[in-house]
């Protein structure tokens, strides 16, 4: 729950209303939910199966043996230096809209094009990647702190929220649906394609417990229990904590405001709108600045936590032989993978010169392409040629899940308008991850 929680809730509710121009939008939660349902069976089957450390990683090598799994899990590992430092961007990015709420000069002198950003909230973001890289540099890698303190002001944060809608909010308002919301036709599902990439965005991380197979306790009960439950209470959750948002704030200003720090520091200015009125302006700025602090807070420890994790996979793989040689050095005194830090990190800070919605568009559709569809796929191909492996955990309604998975994630790559400008650059990656693959196996796996 931790790592599907983060700091997204807290930075997605604008983007997914302007995805289909109402409250309607909340059915990308739902079918969000249902797909990640489906998606969850396929880790929790081989998670439970393949508990070991590298979870993608590892189910690839699995499944498909000799050259084929080896170019597939290369190629997972490949796309990971370009997605794991987008969802580290996602939280700076986050991150500097809160700031900006604390201190609006950040706002200003602030260039926006169709799918960059840049001012001076661009510095504090890449001032996040470089805090957390100076930190992981110390190896704090084991303070359990970083963890509670996330955990805790995450819970703190949600169960304020939902007291203040339920409280100061007006359920009905949160259902103020306008003419025509569910006319189908193109515009809706296109609309909803592209609400259900906000919502899949939100959603993952429910399968991290599957890198950490080698570690968990009774894996085969432990994992499927973990993804699945953890599926369910964020989804409510989710589902909760829009409706209390949107009985406080009315959705037609809010996508028609011109006030940009509203928009970006959404649930500061929740806080204020409910105070307000009732505590008197100065209260509710307070309020809103408390708020913008538990945000920042929550979205810096999870920005700390994914560089951690994320670092050790290139490392993990280029100690395995299967990705550059140089990826799995360690530092010479403190003993972490300083090289595969360091390069995640530089990514993240290029990328933070993106906006908000390129970031996670771009992130959701890289993975899609190179790791969902592949291991979708593979779990059913697994069930052909492995029929006698150990399974302690079977999904339900076996072939379903993966195939309603498969079309899904299908739905929200085409679905949407101007798919073309995330499928493209996903299409580069695996061009060059698959010359990288080709010119080491060529010149020798010893390759840097």
């Amino acid at each position: 729950m931790l790592d599907m929680i983060g700091v997204g809730p807290f930075i997605t509710l604008p983007l997914l209303l302007g995805a289909m121009g109402g409250p309607q939008a909340m059915l990308g939660w739902i079918f969000g939910a249902a797909l990640a349902l489906c998606d969850g069976l396929v880790w929790a089957e081989l998670g439970a199966a393949m508990p070991e450390a590298g979870g993608t990683y590892r189910f690839l090598r699995t499944i498909y043996p000799g050259g084929v799994g080896r170019f597939l899990s290369f190629l997972f590992v490949f796309q990971l230096i370009f997605s794991a430092p987008l969802s580290v961007a996602s939280g700076c990015i986050g991150l500097a809209q809160y700031a900006g709420y604390l201190a609006p000069a950040l706002l200003a002198n602030t260039r926006h094009g169709s799918w960059w950003v840049v001012g001076p909230g661009s510095a504090v973001a890449i001032g996040a990647v470089v805090l957390a890289v100076i930190l992981l540099y110390r190896n704090l890698a084991n303070l359990r702190w970083v963890s509670y303190v996330l955990w805790c002001t995450v819970l703190v944060t949600i169960g304020w929220i939902l007291v203040t809608g339920l409280v100061f909010g007006h359920v009905g308002q949160a259902f103020d649906m306008p003419a025509g919301a569910f006319r189908l036709g193109k515009p809706f599902l296109a609309g909803l394609a592209s609400a259900m990439l906000i919502a899949t965005y939100d959603f993952w991380g429910y399968y991290n417990i599957t890198f950490l197979g080698a570690e968990v306790r009774d894996p085969a009960k432990t994992i499927p229990r973990a993804i699945l439950i953890s599926i369910g209470f964020v989804a409510a959750l989710y589902l909760a904590l829009n409706v209390a948002v949107l009985a406080v704030v009315p959705w037609r200003p809010l996508l028609g405001m011109k006030d940009l720090g509203a928009r970006q520091a959404l649930i500061s200015y929740f806080m204020q709108l409910a105070y307000a009125p009732r505590f008197g302006a100065g209260v509710g700025a307070a309020l809103g600045k408390l708020a913008a602090v538990l945000v920042m807070i929550t979205a810096f420890a999870s920005i700390f936590s994914l560089l951690l994790g994320y670092s050790r996979i290139p490392f993990a793989a280029a100690r395995d032989g299967n990705f550059f040689r140089r990826f799995g050095s360690l530092h010479a005194t403190r003993g972490f993978p300083n090289v595969s830090l360091l390069c995640l990190g530089g990514a993240a800070i290029l990328f933070c010169f993106l906006s908000l919605g390129q970031v996670i568009a771009s992130l959701v559709v890289l993975r899609i392409v190179v790791q969902f569809l592949a291991q979708h796929i593979g779990v059913m191909v697994l069930r052909r040629t492995q029929p006698a492996l150990k399974r302690p955990f079977r999904m339900w309604l076996y072939p379903l899940p993966p195939l309603l998975a498969l079309a899904g994630f299908s739905y929200i790559l085409v679905g949407r308008p101007n798919f073309q400008r995330e499928i493209i650059p996903a299409a580069v990656v695996v061009l060059l991850g698959a010359a990288a693959y080709g010119l080491r196996e060529r010149f020798g796996r010893g390759t840097n």
